[in-house]
């Protein structure tokens, strides 16, 4: 899968907002909107926006808030519209963060497994809604724990390929209830140089199956000489039931093991491990190289080292706005499988 996007019109159009923001006074509210535009042979032609928001309402012992709102059109008449927030109360006594996700969108599925073939593709579609939310109470210093709720939805699922069939490609819906603990010492949300994340998650779903997940989530960030960071994630994601197509673990996609079609490959089980290093090259330009290794697996597909994916890649970073040290990420990666993806979005995979 290979992208070929313009970026030097963003970078342009980033810059003509960075004057205001680089003032010495810290602004409670910064807005970044940003065209975007593109071609991939799944979507061909692109256009779209996506807008950032920064909040720093509070004194500077409440780290900054964020949130974005984004929308994609495609030439194969694919709407996304997807907005997210990550957000602390004043002096972080709780902490919220979400998404909610519309899609109209002709998708590819390979089936369940990490060796399904290139020729299991199909082709199908489907109208998704998805809306997740947590609130957590800090019962520590940088620990929190809370409540979450999730509902996803696909409709009008339909399978294009008049050959292969898959049983599994059918509408469903699911309800879930999370509880989270978090513990975060990360000292940006968007660009993390120092500190710790991790997040340990339990959800029971209820569907026409009901199923259960169980989800651990760990980064950690050191940074040498103010200059060098070195990021590490490691994600174990269990799921225990039936579980519908759209909600088994998955690698691929811009957050989540770069360098695979969003969901190339899918299982009940899945274990990463990434890691990127950052550096700054020149006035507001830096660099990244990352890398990871994964597998997925389950009670039928046992876990092997021959189904163990690999992904790399390198990308370029333009920091729009100093104080708050949000960057614009450019990333091409490549996986096992003559896989491949370009990625371009505000902020760091992790």
């Amino acid at each position: 899968m290979k992208y070929i996007l313009s970026t030097a019109f963003i970078l342009l159009l980033s810059i003509q907002s960075l004057t205001a923001q680089d003032s010495t006074k810290r602004k409670k509210v910064k807005i970044l909107p940003v065209p975007t535009f593109g071609y991939s042979p799944e979507t061909r032609t692109y256009i779209g926006a996506v807008t950032l928001f920064t909040f720093n309402l509070y004194d500077t012992a409440t780290r900054t808030s964020n949130a974005k709102f984004e929308v994609s059109y495609t030439w194969n008449k694919q709407l996304i519209v997807e907005t997210g927030w990550n957000y602390f109360f004043k002096d972080e006594k709780y902490f919220t963060r979400g998404l909610l996700h519309y899609s109209k969108y002709p998708d590819q599925y390979f089936g369940i497994g990490a060796n399904t073939p290139e020729s299991n593709k199909i082709i199908y579609n489907s109208n998704r809604f998805m809306a997740e939310g947590h609130l957590l109470k800090k019962i520590r210093k940088d620990i929190f724990t809370g409540p979450g709720l999730k509902y996803v939805n696909y409709s009008n699922v339909e399978n294009t390929d008049s050959v292969k069939s898959y049983p599994e490609l059918v509408d469903g819906a699911t309800f879930g209830l999370g509880y989270s603990l978090l513990k975060d010492t990360r000292n940006n949300l968007l660009t993390p140089e120092n500190g710790m994340y991790l997040n340990l998650n339990t959800t029971y779903n209820f569907s026409k199956k009901n199923y259960v997940e169980l989800l651990t989530d760990f980064r950690y960030y050191k940074t040498w000489k103010e200059k060098y960071t070195l990021a590490t994630r490691l994600v174990n994601d269990l799921n225990f039931g039936q579980i519908p197509f759209y909600d088994y673990a998955y690698l691929g996609g811009d957050k989540f093991v770069r360098g695979f079609f969003y969901g190339r490959y899918r299982d009940n089980y899945l274990s990463t491990l990434q890691t990127e290093f950052r550096t700054p090259v020149i006035w507001r330009f830096g660099l990244a190289a990352f890398g990871g290794i994964s597998n997925l697996y389950s009670s039928e597909n046992k876990f092997s080292t021959e189904t163990t994916k690999f992904n790399y890649g390198a990308g370029l970073r333009f920091m729009i706005d100093r104080k708050d040290r949000t960057n614009l990420r450019i990333d091409y990666a490549r996986g096992s499988d003559k896989n491949s993806g370009f990625y371009v979005a505000f902020g760091e995979s992790f």
